[in-house]
C-alpha cells in the first residue's frame, strides 16, 4: 500500500489521545499485544503526555525552522500507547506541527495497523518505535525519517544493552526517563529542526 494511503489511516494527536483513553477504560492498549504490564505502561504514559502537553516550550529562535518550510510536510509517526519513548516524543512532535502555521500535518499510526510500514522503515534491522516518517505533501514522497529516540537517549539504550548483567531494566528505565525529564524535549526539537530543513533539498527516499 502506498504511503499516502497509509497516512490517511493515521490519527491526529487529539484522536490518538481519545483512543488511548477509551482503550484504557476497556482494559486495553493500542496494537495487537495485550497484557496487564502493557496496560500499566499505557496508564503511566498518559501521565507523561499530560505533563508534556502543559510544559513543552519551543525556543523562539527555533520556531522559524518550522514556519518557513517551503514545501509543506506530512509527518507520520509509527508508535503505540504502551511505548515510553512514544509518550516522551509524540506530544513534542504535535507541538512542533502546531507552531508550523499549517506547514506540517501530523498523524500517528500503530505499528500493527500496517506491518509492512515498519518493515520498510526499520532501525538497524529492528522494528523500533517511535519512527517518524517525513513526507512531501505535494509529491507524497518520503524525504527523511527519524527515530526511535534522540541520540543521547539512544546512547542510554545501547549502554543498557551492552551491560544487561549489571544494569537492570528498572534502572535503565529510570535513567532514560530521568534524561527525558531533565532535557525537557529540547534535544528532540533541535534534532527535528535540523532534520526537516534537509528535506528542502534532499532526494526523496521512497514513493
Amino acid at each position: 500500500m502506498e504511503i499516502k494511503t497509509i497516512y490517511e489511516f493515521g490519527l491526529t494527536y487529539a484522536k490518538y489521545r481519545a483512543l488511548i483513553d477509551q482503550l484504557v477504560l476497556q482494559g486495553h492498549t493500542t496494537g495487537f499485544a495485550q497484557s496487564e504490564q502493557l496496560l500499566k505502561y499505557t496508564k503511566l504514559n498518559i501521565q507523561r503526555m499530560n505533563r508534556l502537553d502543559k510544559t513543552i516550550q519551543i525556543s523562539s529562535d527555533l520556531i522559524p525552522n518550522f514556519t518557513r518550510i517551503k514545501r509543506t510536510q506530512k509527518w507520520l509517526l509509527i508508535g503505540d500507547a504502551w511505548c515510553g519513548d512514544c509518550a516522551q516524543i509524540i506530544p513534542i512532535l504535535n507541538k512542533l506541527a502546531d507552531v508550523s502555521n499549517g506547514k506540517i500535518e501530523f498523524r500517528i499510526i500503530s505499528r500493527d495497523t500496517f506491518p509492512e510500514l515498519i518493515e520498510n522503515f526499520q532501525t538497524n534491522g529492528t522494528k523500533s518505535i517511535p519512527k517518524l516518517i517525513v513526507i512531501n505533501s505535494e509529491s507524497n514522497e518520503v524525504c527523511t525519517t527519524w527515530g526511535p529516540r534522540p541520540m543521547a537517549a539512544q546512547a542510554i539504550m545501547l549502554n543498557w544493552k551492552e551491560n544487561k548483567s549489571t544494569i537492570s531494566w528498572d534502572e535503565f528505565e529510570n535513567d532514560l526517563h530521568l534524561w527525558y525529564a531533565r532535557d525537557k524535549g529540547q534535544t528532540i526539537i533541535s534534532e527535528i529542526a535540523t532534520l526537516i530543513q534537509k528535506c528542502e533539498t534532499k532526494i526523496p527516499l521512497l514513493q
